[in-house]
């Protein structure tokens, strides 16, 4: 008897003279990927359709909807804030710690690790590692790695820093 719950014999019970997937399994109305034409070419650049619905999710675009905030929606896409993109702040007007967190240096040193032992050019001489995440921790105590970071803020901006830039000890 098995230890699986089932008690049965260990065969497998796929029945394998069963009909399988066939061409015919679709009718003429179910659509595969826009073949026949339909949805966005039909209502025309800018009518607010898409696949052939009104707006997205059912929303018509010429409305105006309040915002989950209860703020009512900007005319023509001009966002108070950041919008949906965000907006980068300058790097002169930071606001965030210059501090490389815990969880950036795990991040920054995993990624070059990744990209290293893909082949990636190493920008430190070596003295015999072998391991990529050992040479990802020299390039970061020489300040070589080249990403930045992006740290989103709570209005929906960003700020980017270069891990040159950032204090890591």
């Amino acid at each position: 008897m098995s230890d699986d719950g089932y008690g049965g014999g260990g065969g497998d019970d796929f029945d394998y003279e069963a009909p399988g997937f066939v061409e015919d399994a679709f009718d003429e109305t179910y659509d595969m990927g826009n073949e026949a034409g339909e949805g966005e070419g039909e209502a025309g650049e800018g009518s607010g359709q898409v696949n052939g619905y009104d707006g997205v999710n059912g929303a018509e675009h010429d409305q105006d909807h309040d915002m989950a905030n209860g703020d009512a929606a900007q005319p023509d896409g001009a966002a108070a804030g950041a919008g949906l993109r965000g907006e980068r702040q300058p790097n002169k007007v930071r606001v965030t710690t210059p501090y490389l967190t815990k969880y950036e240096r795990a991040r920054v040193l995993g990624t070059r690790a990744l990209q290293i032992s893909m082949n990636a050019p190493v920008l430190v001489p070596l003295d015999g590692e072998t391991d990529a995440l050992q040479i990802a921790i020299k390039e970061l105590s020489q300040r070589k790695i080249p990403l930045i970071i992006r740290r989103y803020l709570p209005d929906g901006s960003f700020e980017d820093w270069s891990v040159s830039e950032l204090i890591s000890d």
